[in-house]
């Protein structure tokens, strides 16, 4: 079969026993909902992430302050209907629904693998594959685009997932939601100085008073005024006319700047706070992706009510808390302490509610009648997300960055998304001619031969 969608399409869904020997899964055994949902996810990935490609993403990913104010000009009404549509539907949805699809991998290889062979081959392969998926990661946030994730997914993956393979869904889907919104909730509002702003800001607002009603104040309550000016000043310097053209400047720099730079920079970084915090994120949504693939949620087995009422339910909990968080944002012309309180803080929750209900309407499509043949090519950039993802970071820092057009700074926030329409369509396309021929994407080949020690076939056998 040499469409690129295999033959589990309306069909029961189930992957095949491996047959005595340990080896990547065949193109007939793959679970057609898992490469639509990863072609989905992948693809609205770049949609969150082109603007920090294009240039500075702004204060708390909104581009405010930045080389081209989203709200200052003509385009000010369209860009915050982007923006609102970004935040309901794309941020942080498609990252989270990816790394379910990571979380349910994990569960599907070990299973396959363990089935036949033995715990002993799973861990194994698994510790090979994860490694070198961490290789892979450090590599790319070093030589080509610095807001890697495949690091953070193979650390994950080496130090959590495989000794929770084993826990029933409902125990992962508690885990991960504690993980996901608690620690991670908690993580972010230490890294973003949540709690230092809260309590300057109780403070700050009874100086106030205490100012208005004409007594002095002690020295402690003018230091902690202090505290308050250089708080502001702080969250006000983020983005400015001179880091913006500092940014561009490090930016076309050329390549080996970049990589001197940026990429020595991800390296440093790869074990500070922030990185926990995403660490907290990322793993949430992987134990609740290999809570849904044990449900059967992801693999199309659960009744078409189930995923109506997950999607309803979902949009019902995120999408108002977006739409007054970013409005008031936006009346506030986007002061950080109105983003912290209104979409920052709120934010894992509503990004866990979202992303589930994102992953319950494409379920929702791919259960029914929409013709299979406009689902095949996203099930093609599915089976081949590691290549589409490094290809899409060599694309956009060849265009922004490293290219000759040195477009990084310069792109109005609407007209990012011109940019995300045309690697979508490299994406689609050459996927789809790349699965005609080959049984995987390139870089899904070396992984795989690197994971199982042994070069891979890579042509399609023609039947």
């Amino acid at each position: 079969m040499n469409a690129p969608f295999s033959r589990t399409l309306g069909g029961e869904e189930s992957p095949s026993p491996l047959q005595g020997s340990v080896a990547p899964v065949k193109r007939g055994d793959r679970i057609a909902s898992l490469d639509v949902l990863r072609g989905f996810a992948l693809l609205g990935i770049l949609v969150a992430n082109i603007e920090g490609f294009a240039g500075l993403e702004g204060r708390f990913e909104i581009p405010i302050g930045v080389a081209k104010n989203a709200f200052v000009g003509p385009h000010t009404h369209l860009n915050l209907v982007i923006l609102f549509l970004k935040w309901i539907f794309i941020e942080d949805k498609m990252r989270g629904l990816f790394a379910m699809l990571f979380g349910a991998g994990v569960v599907l290889l070990t299973e396959r693998i363990e089935r036949n062979n033995g715990q002993v081959n799973s861990a194994d392969i698994f510790l090979r594959r994860n490694m070198w998926l961490f290789v892979f990661g450090v590599l790319h946030g070093t030589f080509i685009w610095d807001g890697d994730i495949l690091a953070e997914y193979a650390f994950n993956a080496l130090f959590f997932l495989y000794p929770c393979r084993k826990l029933k869904a409902k125990s992962l889907f508690v885990v991960g939601t504690i993980v996901w919104i608690g620690i991670g909730t908690l993580a972010s509002s230490v890294a973003e100085g949540d709690f230092e702003y809260l309590r300057l800001s109780r403070q700050k607002s009874a100086l106030v008073a205490i100012e208005k009603s004409g007594t002095n104040l002690t020295p402690a309550q003018n230091e902690t005024k202090k505290e308050w000016r250089a708080l502001i000043t702080k969250n006000e310097l983020r983005s400015t006319d001179e880091a913006n053209a500092n940014a561009a400047k490090r930016r076309n720099g050329g390549y080996i700047g970049y990589v001197k730079d940026r990429g020595t920079g991800f390296v440093r970084h790869l074990g500070d706070f922030e990185s926990g915090y995403y660490f907290a994120d990322i793993l949430g949504a992987m134990l609740i992706g290999m809570a849904l693939y044990k449900s059967g949620f992801l693999i199309s087995k659960l009744p078409l009510s189930t995923y109506l009422s997950t999607a309803f339910v979902g949009f019902l909990i995120s999408t108002p808390l977006y739409v007054v968080g970013i409005w008031k944002a936006y009346g506030s012309s986007f002061y950080f302490a109105v983003i912290e309180k209104w979409i920052v803080f709120p934010h894992n929750l509503t990004a866990e509610a979202g992303t589930l209900a994102n992953a319950a309407l494409l379920m929702i499509l791919f259960k029914g009648r929409v013709p299979r043949t406009l689902l095949r090519p996203f099930a093609a950039v599915g089976q081949t997300a590691l290549t589409n993802y490094l290809l899409t970071s060599v694309l956009c820092q060849y265009l922004f960055v490293f290219g000759p057009l040195e477009l990084y700074g310069r792109v109005e926030y609407y007209q990012s998304l011109y940019f995300v329409l045309a690697v979508w369509v490299v994406n689609l396309v050459a996927s789809s001619l790349w699965l005609r021929h080959f049984e995987f994407g390139p870089v899904e080949w070396l992984w795989r031969s690197l994971t199982y020690w042994k070069l891979q076939p890579m042509r399609l056998r023609s039947k």
